[in-house]
């Protein structure tokens, strides 16, 4: 029997219903306004009162109004046919809705059931199975996307038969399983589970132990982000936090994309949805978006929705890590995730903390990170999801509420500086302010000397040492002059330039610089680094900046060239011989 109600009050899309049964947190219902169904979530229950906020405008509502709870909360429907795909926060498929604008009270469905997929058995009969154990697989574009006993069951189940190879459509019984009652149960393509309850049918989740390759210098070399790591990218407006991350999900070793763009300006969303398309994945040759899939709420849909969608791009991306796939989630922004949480903690009367976030915030927030990481899963194989978030602080103020309860939750800080955004030095980010604590991690250590050296962090930290000092030596130069400081200030900020040329800043829209690869980066760096430790002397500051910029504009030409080339390397050995004899 349904738990039914009828509204109460009214504040904008915090609705309050007076329920004739029990109901629980989070729990889904839908009020009907003159036949048209509103779906809202539980939020908060005080006595015989629930309240809920309803995903899309209350405009027309009015008290007496009837709800009817549903007895679960906010679920996704996971199945072959998610990725390319494009869905709001309560996953309705953009695609398939009429009109520019889902109107209210209409859900379009999340998969095709009319589609048929090729199916392929893993399991056998006879063979012990238990929640998220593979049962088949079916091609999703080139991605195999693993058929799985559903995450909801508990305990052993025996199969007792699966369907033979052949076209078969998401609805379709693929196999039949027993469970220790000797009770069959059918099993298809399709699952759902509550976007808001993390899918923990793995073995375990141990520490991030190898870094992901993003192809972004500044980041693969100078503070590295682990495969199953979580990172963050706050900085001003126009700083270039979006580019950024598209740079990293074409580029990225990732099997899996998933795009979040909660709370996003329409402008922006028209961008990823026109942009994505025509990517081109650089790992196939194919369509970025055959491997990718986009979350989408705009900044004047409802809060609950904007809420909705960072929780639904998770779900779905603990769903294919549990295929053994390496997932990258990008979310754009957070900031307007946190806001959404801000305006209903405010219609709740809840006592605010700092800047009237909820006083809960940090704990909401390290919540929602804590989903991200490697998992071993039931079978052996490993799968990841790597979650990267961006941050819009007003004002490009770093210390606001939102940025510091990331700083706690994240391993990574990628903060983008307005200074370097104003002197074209993107990707904007700044080499002193960000951090990567994976630089602290054992393992990842012990990653690094494998893929580059034994002395690889100790060069990164040199590295940062050359920035740092090169910053405090532009500092002095620009507060008392050129003349007005030694030589020596004018080398530690040349050399800085140096590092900052070659190393921090690359061409996102360049075919051979958009991407650096390790080995090239390994290679880059350790020039750099070589060059940096010389110490030539020089009597004047017009000596000192004309003998680095002629290193700094050979190395540029060799950012562009093919540099494993014969040639290109021992022109560069004659470069480094005439630059260490002082010629």
């Amino acid at each position: 029997m349904k738990t039914r109600g009828k509204v109460k009050g009214i504040i904008a899309n915090l609705v309050t219903i007076e329920v004739d049964g029990p109901v629980s947190q989070n729990e889904i219902c839908f009020i009907d306004l003159g036949g048209t169904r509103l779906m809202a979530e539980v939020i908060k229950v005080t006595g015989s009162n629930a309240f809920v906020q309803v995903y899309e405008s209350t405009r027309g509502l009015k008290v007496g109004d009837e709800a009817e709870f549903m007895g679960h909360m906010l679920e996704v429907t996971l199945g072959p046919g998610i990725l390319s795909s494009n869905y709001d926060g309560l996953q309705n498929n953009l695609e398939t809705m009429e009109g520019v604008f889902l109107k209210r009270g209409e859900y379009t469905l999340p998969l095709d059931l009319e589609k048929e997929w090729d199916f392929v058995p893993v399991a056998k009969t006879g063979d012990s199975v238990t929640a998220a154990d593979w049962l088949g697989e079916v091609k999703e574009g080139w991605l195999p996307h693993k058929i799985m006993v559903p995450f909801t069951f508990k305990g052993e189940y025996t199969v007792k038969s699966v369907a033979a190879p052949g076209k078969y459509k998401v609805t379709d019984n693929i196999a039949v399983i027993t469970d220790e009652n000797g009770d069959d149960i059918k099993v298809t393509m399709m699952q759902k589970w509550p976007v808001k309850v993390a899918i923990t049918a793995y073995n375990d989740k141990p520490r991030p132990f190898r870094i992901m390759e993003t192809g972004v210098r500044t980041i693969d070399t100078f503070n590295p982000i682990a495969e199953g790591g979580t990172g963050f990218i706050p900085g001003p407006f126009g700083c270039g936090k979006t580019v950024l991350q598209h740079a990293i999900s074409k580029q990225a070793d990732a099997d899996v994309i998933i795009v979040a763009a909660c709370g996003e300006r329409a402008n922006e969303v028209v961008e990823i949805f026109t942009e994505f398309p025509e990517l081109i994945d650089p790992r196939t040759g194919r369509k970025l978006m055959e491997r990718t899939t986009i979350i989408c709420n705009t900044s004047n849909m409802p809060v609950a929705a904007r809420e909705a969608s960072v929780y639904t791009a998770m779900t779905i991306g603990e769903y294919y890590r549990s295929m053994g796939l390496k997932v990258l989630l990008l979310a754009d922004s957070t900031s307007r995730w946190a806001q959404a949480l801000r305006e209903m903690s405010n219609r709740m009367e809840e006592l605010p903390g700092a800047d009237a976030f909820p006083m809960d915030l940090p704990a909401i927030i390290s919540s929602f990170y804590a989903r991200a990481g490697i998992v071993n899963l039931v079978n052996g194989k490993t799968g990841s999801v790597t979650f990267i978030g961006t941050v819009s602080p007003a004002g490009g103020n770093l210390k606001e509420p939102v940025t510091e309860s990331t700083k706690k939750a994240a391993r990574c800080f990628y903060a983008l500086s307005q200074n370097r955004a104003d002197r074209k030095r993107y990707p904007a980010v700044d080499p002193l302010d960000s951090y990567s604590k994976y630089l602290e991690y054992p393992e990842i250590v012990e990653d690094l000397k494998k893929r580059f050296s034994e002395d690889w962090v100790e060069k990164v930290f040199k590295g940062k040492n050359i920035a740092l000092r090169g910053k405090e030596a532009y500092d002095q130069i620009n507060i008392l002059g050129d003349d007005g400081v030694p030589v020596e200030y004018h080398t530690r900020y040349w050399k800085s330039e140096l590092l900052d040329f070659i190393i921090l800043q690359q061409d996102a829209y360049d075919k051979i610089d958009q991407s650096s690869p390790l080995e090239r980066q390994k290679f880059m760096y350790n020039l750099v680094i070589d060059i940096c430790e010389q110490n030539p002397e020089f009597e004047s500051f017009e000596e000192c900046a004309n003998y680095y910029k002629k290193i700094i504009n050979t190395m540029r030409q060799m950012n562009y060239s093919e540099y494993q080339s014969a040639a290109f390397n021992n022109y560069l050995e004659q470069l480094k011989n005439e630059l260490g004899n002082g010629n």
